[in-house]
Order: C-alpha cells, then structure tokens, then sequence
C-alpha cells in the first residue's frame, strides 16, 4: 500500500514496520510524465539486485487508427544489423555483438574460476545483458514506429515464428540468433504501433533475402554474401538487407491490400 506524491517525486509506503514517508523515486523523464497522467490500479514493489523498484501499471487510451496508410515500412530483422528498413535506416549490432561476445568470455572465465570471488562478480553481471537488449530493442522499436507515424505508413514485420529451427547458420551465428530477442523486438514494435495508430501486418518471410525487389526474380545466388544482393536476371545490386527489407514492404501492402488489416497483438506491458 502506498501513495504518490508526483511533483515532489516521492512516495509514502506502508510497511510492516509503519509508514515509511518521503521516498525519492527517479526515472526517466518521458515515463515518469507518463506514470503522473496515467497510473491506474495496483504497483509492485520489487527487489532486483540490492535496488529496489516500482512496477506502475498505466491505462493509456490507444490512438485511432491509420485505416488509409500510403504504404508500409518494411522491417528486416537480422543478426549483423538488427534491424533495416525500407525507407534506408539501418540499426547496427556490430558494438553490440562486440559487447556480447566480451560478456560471454568473462562469463565462462568466472564459471571456470568457480572461487566465493568469481560467483559474486557473476552474480553482478547477471541480466546485464538482458537489459541491456531489452533497451535497444525500445529505442530501436520507438524510431521505427515514429518513422511509420510521421510519414503515414504502416509497418510490415516477417512472421518469425519458428525461426529458430528453420534458420540454416554457421555455429558463431547460431549463438547470436538463440541469444538476441528478435521476438522481443517485435512485440515492442507492435505494442507501440497500436498505441501510435500505425497499422502492423505479418508477412511470409520466404525468400526475402533472395527475392529482387525490382523484378521479383528469386535465385540463391542472387545472394552472393551476407551483405551483398545481386540479381541474376536484371542486374539490380543493393545491400542484401535494404533488399529484404523492400520485399517485406511490398508483401506488407498486398496483405493490407487483400483485407488481412492490422495484426497487432493485444499486449499489456508494464512499465
């Protein structure tokens, strides 16, 4: 049980041992504006890691939805880039994969020392790396959707359902793919889309990364190396994701077209 003090950024907590007044909270600026205008309901009170944190549940009304959208954002998510779009935005993981991969040593370096020392140092870097994914996965979804917004679009996702066991990768790129929320982002997408009012379709994600987007000719060795396209039939070369990325739009506006309309999950985040 507690009550809010929002200008004061403060709280008054009932606890076990009375009431505890005047605890500072902090936060990012955006979402505390957001706790003060929309809390609704229960908060959790949670311990992680020697911190302590308020889970707020906020009710925001959904914004109306783009029923006429001038076409679709094409989204391609993979594992050097995170995450391109159709209209030439490019979200890089290669610092990231740098960090990950020094996260993943230091891991088995502590696991292998096994001392009282190793298990508290590990202790303290576990879910580092979770949230660490989990914030790039927001700030990635956030430009996306805003992009989509401002120019009046929706925005088209593969369906990657599945992904895991249809994927065909080399061992060091198996690790990334089973490692990296590709799920998360989506979601994140979809969720800030429905409140935006941007439109989300899932397409097919069958030869994206083969197909031309200009004469829609599919050829494995239209793909010559991760990062190159080059079409056999009418010589059309561009980066292979920016590629893949301008086929998941155009599948995204037969969709719309053919009546499949907004496929954006109901979610209820926590924030």
């Amino acid at each position: 049980m507690l009550s809010w003090q929002h200008k004061q950024r403060t709280v008054s907590v009932w606890t076990t041992a009375g009431r505890m007044r005047n605890v500072a909270f902090t936060g990012e600026s955006g979402r505390l504006a957001v706790v003060a205008a929309h809390r609704k309901g229960e908060s959790d009170l949670l311990c992680r890691g020697g911190q302590w944190y308020l889970l707020v549940t906020c009710d925001i009304a959904e914004a109306e939805g783009n029923a006429h959208p001038v076409g679709f954002v094409g989204v391609d998510l993979g594992i050097v880039n995170i995450a391109t779009t159709s209209t030439g935005k490019r979200h890089s993981g290669r610092r990231l994969s740098r960090r990950r991969e020094a996260d993943r040593k230091l891991r088995t370096k502590l696991q292998k020392k096994n001392t009282k020392s190793a298990k508290r140092r590990a202790k303290k870097h576990a879910g580092k790396e979770k949230r660490r994914a989990r914030d790039i996965n927001h700030k990635i979804s956030k430009r996306v959707v805003a992009e989509a917004q401002r120019t009046g679009r929706g925005i088209a996702l593969e369906d990657l359902t599945g992904i895991r066991e249809r994927a065909r990768l080399r061992k060091p790129q198996r690790v990334t793919l089973h490692s990296w929320s590709f799920h998360q982002l989506g979601a994140f997408i979809a969720y800030k889309a429905k409140r935006a009012g941007v439109p989300v379709v899932y397409v097919d994600p069958a030869y994206t990364s083969r197909e031309c987007s200009r004469c829609h000719h599919i050829e494995k060795a239209n793909r010559p190396s991760q990062a190159v396209f080059a079409c056999r039939s009418c010589g059309f070369a561009e980066h292979a994701d920016r590629n893949s990325s301008h086929n998941i739009s155009h599948r995204g506006w037969y969709a719309w077209v053919r009546g499949a309309g907004s496929q954006a999950p109901a979610l209820t985040l926590i924030a």
